[in-house]
This record gives structure tokens, sequence and C-alpha cells, in this order.
């Protein structure tokens, strides 16, 4: 039976979706001209509030750190809004006059946009800006523990995009957010697609709605350390990916993978940056914390600072400490820290060979992370490529940190929170989703050819050739076969062709040609016909008669 709570979100939700849908009605007919200056007007207005609803979502949440917050709130109210910038989104989109092809943009409506408690308003950021630059409007949906930042960041891009001419109501924020509400706002008829960010369940839930969906599958992103990287630059890029926002981004490094001939040189890289390296005790702390008997991560774990962890796992280290290190045997559910861990603590595991990095990196993407995101430090292009090619991961990162290479901060993909990982993790897209994906696109095709130049068979099925008997035997054709049976065909259409040249045969031999063997089916004169009708109809010639 439904609590009083779920009843009041599923009815503020239809409420919501309505009023977002009557305004997208209005929005749809906006020019492109309009819909930019009111995306830069939202973005303006979130860059000024970036580093207040940073600090509010780490007050209200609990996870991760401020300073960090504070840069993916720039992400996507800095960097995103330039990147699109330019981009058509509205009207003609495209004319291709080669192909007599013009192209148009169709918003889809209403987004329903799921948002996490991890990055909660520079998610909402990311997901009304690409909202509106695609012409729509959208309805979020907060997580419980993160709808006062949410709903308050919401706020601020609303009354700025009102401010610049959008219609009213065009961005709506769930107050009282539900499980029952969402699944009703991901549900309702006039939802046009969802974007989905959170758990697994949450996904798949926004997957089975019967609503076109972009949701993303978890990360458990292996760092393969060559022997050819440069480790000055690897190791604190790395330790500088795993710390960021105490590892709440599913892109985070899970695993530094190396081999065991680094592993001095590693270890003293690591310390150096103030990683601590746990001992076996307290790696196995570590693990019975953070991975619950379900395989789950404790929620009490997640984006929570290094020293804090270390305390709630039973031992100390500095307060200074940037993340938690713990060598790990293998990979798979009897080495529990191998899996993603959403907190600031990299497994490091050692292997022999290259060949043995390329399998146990593979091994950590299925146990967890497939399609999401991997990581090579390498010097070695061929050996670069060969990790690229092999790792069943939709980015692949190149001497970067993992998070702000994936989001678009250090790489040239497009900048996003929302990273598809494609059908191997049961994903409807690979890319990092961007307006272009919250459109569709209409074509305007105009007649270029009569249906009989499409094909190169005949469209009169009984001009086709008739099947082979079935068990008849195979007729084996030579060249003398068939230029026999072409001469034949030219001669019945009154051309001389079958005549031999005046002064005997154009070859150097005066031997007579050896006669065509008798064909035992109408298989090659069909054939031989065909041949030469469209033959002479590319010359412009009449296939019934004569020819120029």
């Amino acid at each position: 039976m439904l609590a009083d709570k779920d009843l009041l979100s599923i009815q503020e939700v239809r409420s919501k979706v309505d009023k977002a849908y009557q305004a997208s009605l209005k929005y749809r007919n906006y020019t492109q001209q309009q819909v930019d200056a009111i995306v830069e007007s939202a973005a303006a207005a979130a860059r000024a509030n970036a580093r207040r609803l940073a600090e509010m979502a780490v007050e209200e949440t609990g996870y991760g750190n401020a300073k960090d917050k504070y840069i993916k709130n720039l992400l996507n109210c800095d960097w995103l809004p330039r990147r699109m910038r330019g981009m058509k989104t509205v009207g003609v989109l495209r004319e291709v006059p080669e192909d007599k092809i013009v192209e148009f943009a169709v918003p889809v409506g209403v987004v329903a946009a799921i948002l996490p408690t991890t990055n909660p308003t520079s998610t909402a950021f990311y997901k009304i800006l690409i909202s509106l630059k695609a012409g729509n409007a959208v309805v979020l949906s907060p997580h419980p523990r993160a709808h006062k930042c949410t709903c308050a960041a919401a706020g601020v891009l609303y009354q700025a995009a009102v401010d610049a001419g959008a219609p009213e109501d065009i961005i709506q924020c769930i107050d009282t957010a539900t499980l029952e509400g969402t699944t009703a706002l991901m549900r309702h008829e006039r939802t046009g697609v969802i974007l989905a960010t959170g758990g697994s369940g949450m996904v798949k839930a926004a997957y089975s709605s019967g609503k076109p969906a972009f949701g993303v599958g978890p990360g458990n992103v292996p760092v393969l350390v060559d022997t050819s990287a440069d480790l000055d630059d690897a190791i604190p890029k790395i330790v500088a990916g795993k710390s960021f926002d105490y590892g709440t981004v599913c892109s985070s490094e899970q695993a530094i993978v190396a081999e065991r001939s680094q592993r001095d040189r590693i270890l003293a890289l690591l310390k150096a940056q103030k990683a601590y390296i746990a001992s076996e005790a307290q790696k196995d702390a570590l693990g019975k914390l953070l991975v619950m008997p379900n395989f789950s991560i404790n929620p009490q774990c997640v984006g929570q600072a290094p020293a804090k962890l270390a305390r709630m796992a039973g031992f100390e280290v500095p307060p200074d400490t940037s993340i938690l290190c713990a060598e790990v045997a293998g990979v798979g559910k009897q080495h529990p820290l191998s899996m993603e861990k959403l907190s600031p603590v990299l497994a490091l595991i050692w292997v022999a060979d290259f060949g043995a990095a390329l399998d146990t990196c593979y091994a950590l993407l299925k146990f967890g992370g497939l399609g999401h995101t991997a990581v090579i430090y390498s010097r070695d292009e061929a050996r670069t490529r060969e990790y690229g090619s092999r790792m069943p991961a939709m980015r692949v990162l190149v001497n970067t940190p993992a998070p702000q290479g994936s989001t678009g901060i250090t790489t040239n993909v497009f900048p996003g929170m929302t990273l598809g990982c494609g059908a191997i993790a049961g994903n409807i897209t690979s890319d990092n989703v961007g307006p272009l994906h919250l459109i569709n696109i209409k074509r305007l095709a105009y007649v270029t050819r009569k249906p009989e130049e499409a094909f190169e068979m005949p469209l009169d099925i009984n001009l086709a050739p008739a099947a082979p008997s079935p068990g008849a035997p195979a007729i084996a054709l030579d060249r003398g076969t068939v230029a026999a049976a072409v001469e034949r065909f030219l001669a019945s259409r009154g051309s001389g062709a079958a005549a031999p040249a005046p002064g005997g045969p154009s070859c150097g031999s005066c031997a007579a040609p050896p006669p065509a063997p008798a064909a035992t089916s109408s298989v090659v004169p069909n054939v031989a016909a065909q041949v030469v009708d469209r033959f002479l109809a590319r010359r412009g010639g009449d296939s019934s008669g004569g020819y120029t």
C-alpha cells in the first residue's frame, strides 16, 4: 500500500510533467538564437552560484568535498556551454544537396532527469543545460538525500532561463521525491525520454519503463601503468584522479595494474603523494568495511575522507592522507577491494608482464565495469593501441586522470556526466550524452531515381532467374562458353558482332577457335542477355534493337 508521501510525490509528478509539457509546446517553436540566449543565461547564473551549491551539496549529502564539487559544477556550467556554442539543435540542422536531403531537429518534448546523490548539483546543471539546448523541457527527480541542493540548483537556472525569455515551467524539480514518484515520472505518457543517473536498480527501472532511456553502468576502472610510462608524471595524476571528490565519480580509478619490476618505484611515488599503503590486516579491515555481504558498497563509506575511512576500519592514518592503497592478489569476489569502491581507496595489483596486465585489466572491467572507462599510462604507441583495442570499455584514456579525462576536462570527449557504456553493459549508447541525443532528426527527402534504377536485378519477377533445381549438377562455365553466348545474342539483335572481321581472326594465331560447348541449360544465354542489355542501357542504346 502506498504511503501518503508516495501519493503526494506521484501527484506532484503528474502536475509538473503536465506543466513542463505545455511549456515544451511553446519552446519547440523558439529559434536557435533564442534557445542559445536562454542556455547562456542559465549557465551564467549557474557559474555565479557554483561555489554555494557545491558547499550545499556536501552539507546535505555528506559525500565528497566542496573544492572538487565546485570543479564538477564548473565542468557543467562553464566548459559544457562553451562546447555547445555554435552547435545546431533547432530547425534545419543541415542540407545535403548532392543527396537531396534536408535534416530538421525535432525536440523529444519532456526530459525526465533522474539525479544521483553523489553529484547532485553538477548533474542538475548538466541535464538542464543539454535539455534546454535541445529545445526541451526538463523535470528533475532528485535523490531523496539531495533534494534541497538539487532543487536549489534547478531554481537558479530556471529563474535565469525565464528572465532570458524561456516559457514558464520549462524546468521543474520534484520536491517530494520518492521511488514511487520517480517511477511515475519515468512512465508518464508525456515523458519523452529518460536521463537516468544512479544505481543499477534505477537504471534498470528506466530501461524497463517503456520509454526511451539513457542510462549508464557502473565503473570499475583499471589503470595499466606500462613499463614505458613516465612514472613521475603518471603516479601524481592517478592520485589526483582517485582522490577527486573522494572517489564519488563512477569513472574514478579503482586499481593500478603494473609489472612487479615497478613495484618499489610505484610505492615510493605513491607515498610521496601522501598515499597510505595499508598492511595486510588493514586491507582486510577495509574490505569488510567497504563491501557489504551482497557485494554492494556500504553507503556510509561513499565519498568519505581517507582518514575517516581508516578510523571506521579501525586504524589511524595521517590527517593529510590523499588516498588509501591496498595490495591485492587478484580480481573477483575473493578480493573485495578489486571492485568499484566509490571512495578514495585504490587497489594495487602486480603482474608478471604486459600480457598478464592486459588480462587483469580485462578481468577488472568484467568484474563490475563493462563498457565504462579504462586508463593506460604509456609512451609505447603500439601497446597503447593494443590496450585500447582489447579493453571492453567505451572510454580508454591515455596519460590522464580518469575522472577528468572521461568527463571531458582533460580530453576532447564531449563534456558530460552521463557516460554511456554501450550494448556490452545494456546501454543504448556508448557516448557521453549531449544535446544531440535529446532530439530526433526528421528528413525531407526528394526523389532522385526511378524504382528500377535502384536495383541491378529486374523488378519483374517473371524476368528473375529461376533457382536451380535441387540436386541439379552445377554448370561449369568457361570464357569460351560465355563469349559464344554473347555473340549469338548480338547476332539475334541484328549486329554484325558475330561475324569474323575481314582478313581473318584478329589474334596472332591462325588456329580456329575451339567449338563452344553445347549449353545444357538456358542459364548462360539468359545471363549473357542481361549483361549486354545492362551494358547497352548504360551506353544510352536500345536493348531491343540497334545501338550506337
